[in-house]
């Protein structure tokens, strides 16, 4: 069984090294292929017809200096051409859940969509900050990896990936929320202003809003939430708009 493990906070990330951890247990071919430094909020952008850096850290372990889905496609395209592809791609453990709106914008999530692409089964991974870490989450969470690879068919269809949120303590229940709404980017700051050019950033962080049965309310009750997600975009338009738009046009 080959790993495929990637993140969005960089190679260096403590949630990376944790991943690979709890993983080493299903398998010890198991590659990792990392951004070289954070690269939060790439969402599932690519590097394309531009150069990218590839820098082996220690054996199996690769920097890249593109966004986290650059991670799966150098791999995919140039790691493993010649080989085996993974069975498995996990990604994270991010640093801070990824809820509402996170699920397009997460380089994390990025990852796991991008290895839905390439038809291969993906998790990603993410838990909340400040969590209290025990000896026993990194063999609790190599279970739980475990259970999902077993199995795997009653998730890992066509286009589809699960998103796993971890509350602070494990080990922990399991429950299925719905995905809330958790505006992120609500406000911007300036931090230049001169005549026609004005420079400002938008600061991190969310408001944390909750509802009955959404995610925030699942992982702030210490449950862990999963969600499959999948990227086809289309929704049917009913047909009789497709005439009266026809209609128009002709008359």
């Amino acid at each position: 069984m080959r790993l495929l493990i990637c993140n969005d906070d960089g190679i260096e990330a403590p949630g990376l090294a944790r991943l690979v951890k709890a993983a080493g247990s299903l398998s010890d071919d198991l590659w990792v292929v990392a951004p070289d430094g954070k690269r939060t909020a790439a969402g599932a952008s690519l590097t394309i017809a531009r150069p990218l850096t590839m820098r082996r850290v220690k054996p199996g372990w690769y920097s890249c200096s593109g966004t986290p889905a650059d991670c799966v496609v150098s791999a995919m395209a140039w790691l493993f051409a010649d080989g085996q592809k993974p069975d498995l791609v996990l990604a994270g453990v991010n640093d801070g859940r990824n809820v509402a709106e996170d699920l397009a914008y997460s380089g994390t999530l990025g990852i796991a969509r991008e290895a839905a692409f390439w038809g291969i089964p993906a998790v990603g991974f993410s838990r909340v900050k400040n969590p209290d870490f025990s000896g026993a989450d990194d063999e609790w969470l190599g279970a739980l990896i475990a259970s999902l690879w077993r199995s795997r068919e009653e998730w890992a269809a066509d286009g589809h990936w699960l998103s796993i949120n971890l509350p602070a303590s494990l080990p922990a229940g399991i429950r299925q929320p719905r995905i809330g709404r958790d505006k992120i980017g609500r406000k911007a700051e300036i931090l230049e202003s001169d005549g026609d050019r004005t420079v400002i950033t938008v600061p991190r962080g969310r408001a944390h809003a909750s509802e009955p049965g959404d995610e925030n309310e699942a992982i702030d009750a210490g449950f862990v939430s999963i969600n499959r997600l999948n990227w086809f975009g289309e929704t049917r338009l009913d047909g009789r708009f497709l005439d009266e738009i026809q209609h128009q046009r002709q008359g």
